[in-house]
């Protein structure tokens, strides 16, 4: 967009404009020489200037060969610029596309079952390994707690017995009487294991 400049005996000036919301601009004195910043070429450096000159083209590549349609590559030219992955697994859509039409769909249907046979048995097997190893670990889990609970216990006697609790509670005595039960308890459950 140009800028519109207006001279008349007053000298040069840029003319008002009105701008979107409806409001004027006030005309504006404009000195000689002066360009507005619009107009103003972006800075570029010498590395984008270098880059910029450059052809896009790669050397040695006459631009009239680039000018040509490439409707006349080979049907292949697509996969060209896949990684192998990507061909392989084109190939493998052409050839299950190959079996459809000569009629293969009965045997990948015995292939698909029996893969799903051998995938539920293998899931079986994994399903049942971790509820062993969950109930020794559980069990571990137990003995543990049950431990720790003995352990709060002999500390609580203990205190009883230097005096350094005088008269205890009711429910320190309750887990006083408790003691010889967790211990079956713990000596049971590591005998199950």
């Amino acid at each position: 967009m140009a800028t519109p400049y207006v001279t008349d005996e007053s000298g040069k000036y840029i003319a008002a404009t009105q701008r979107p919301d409806g409001s004027w601009r006030k005309p504006r004195r404009v000195k000689d020489g002066y360009v507005p910043q619009e107009e103003v070429p972006v800075y570029e450096n010498k590395y984008v200037k270098f880059f910029k000159g450059k052809p896009d083209l790669p050397p040695g590549l006459n631009p009239s060969d680039a000018a040509q349609p490439k409707t006349q590559q080979k049907p292949d030219s697509e996969a060209c610029g896949l990684s192998k992955s990507a061909k392989r697994n084109m190939k493998r859509k052409e050839k299950r596309k190959q079996q459809q039409q000569t009629g293969a769909e009965e045997e990948e249907t015995v292939d698909s079952v029996s893969q799903a046979v051998d995938n539920i048995t293998i899931t079986e097997n994994i399903v049942s390994a971790p509820d062993d190893s969950s109930a020794a670990s559980e069990k571990a889990k137990k003995v543990k707690n049950l431990k720790k609970k003995l352990r709060q216990i002999d500390d609580l006697q203990q205190k009883v017995d230097s005096g350094e609790i005088k008269q205890p509670s009711k429910e320190q005595l309750e887990k006083l009487a408790r003691a010889q039960a967790l211990r079956d308890e713990i000596e049971q459950l590591e005998t199950e294991s």
